[in-house]
């Protein structure tokens, strides 16, 4: 049986919200088989849900919408409840000069910047809905939302963004950093285990699968 996973996520990334298809002959019902996969899956994964699609339903290629949040903790103690799920940066950042920055991220963009050398066989042309900031006393989630991913792309933001919260950059560098389309010039890649896949949405009825 193959299974098709909507987001291809890096080790020590999250997922709340994971999407998976497979075509079984088994007659078996839904939540029987929602019982079999969480009696069988590891304690940290579980089958929230298991719905019957529509034939030839692909969770990777019908997905439309992608949303990641990224957390940094930014006290100048690290958080113990939030360590495996957060990038402890101690140094204050700046959250306007970090919404500045992400503002230039939204639309349909050349993500070359941001992009992992493994990622580069696809097209680095990716739309992006929404980014944003929100900050809750010490702590910072950094929320993309885009029709599809670049491999390391989200993290590569978020260490852009850190660079210009910490000072280090003016925030109309990362808008250069898109003109310029240079890997090499754009931050460091945050942490894995700061970022986490929340949602992956779908149209109602898909006439033809989207292909990246």
């Amino acid at each position: 049986m193959k299974v098709v996973g909507a987001s291809r996520t890096d080790a020590g990334v999250h997922a709340l919200g994971q999407v998976a298809s497979f075509v079984t002959p088994s007659g078996v019902s839904v939540l029987a088989i929602r019982s079999g996969l969480n009696a069988l899956l590891p304690a940290d994964v579980r089958a929230l849900e298991v719905a019957e699609a529509q034939p030839g339903f692909d969770a990777r290629r019908w997905a439309r919408l992608k949303r990641y949040a990224y957390l940094i903790d930014n006290g100048p103690v690290a958080l113990p409840l939030v360590r495996r799920y957060s990038w402890h940066v101690p140094r204050w950042l700046d959250s306007g000069a970090i919404r500045a920055a992400l503002g230039a991220l939204r639309g349909k963009h050349d993500f070359s910047a941001f992009c992992a050398a493994p990622g580069r066989e696809r097209t680095p042309v990716c739309t992006v809905f929404s980014a944003r900031l929100v900050s809750r006393r010490s702590l910072l989630a950094v929320f993309v939302s885009a029709d599809s991913f670049l491999h390391h792309m989200v993290r590569n933001i978020v260490g852009s963004v850190v660079e210009v919260g910490a000072g280090r950059r003016p925030p109309g560098w990362v808008s250069d950093l898109l003109l310029g389309r240079d890997r090499t010039r754009s931050g460091p890649t945050a942490p894995a285990q700061g970022l986490t896949l929340l949602r992956v949405s779908y149209p109602r009825a898909p006439a033809q699968p989207w292909s990246d």
